[in-house]
């Protein structure tokens, strides 16, 4: 069995990424993180079972999907602008 079709190494990559969230909150990491604990569930649930080339194609897409619905959920509404109201050098 290869390495890459263990459900434990998916859940180990959301963690990282999950922490890399934390210290660079860019959004971006959190996509990859839920991505890769949803692989880790297919994995873990056997509901799939790839090999390499399929398992980075599967993370791909769903980071994508994943990182599309924080957009929406998180995200600026449509028309929706930012105002900066107060400057953080002001005292």
């Amino acid at each position: 069995m290869q390495l890459w079709t263990e459900w434990w190494l998916w859940m180990c990559v959301a963690v990282v990424f999950a922490i890399l969230e934390v210290i660079i909150p860019a959004w971006v990491f959190l996509g990859f993180a839920l991505g890769a604990a949803a692989l880790g569930g297919l994995v873990a649930l056997k509901i799939i079972e790839l090999g390499l080339a399929g398992s980075i194609l599967a993370f791909a897409i769903l980071s994508v999907a994943a990182y599309v619905a924080l957009r929406a959920i998180f995200g600026l509404k449509h028309g929706q602008v930012k105002i900066w109201d107060r400057d953080i050098n002001e005292n």
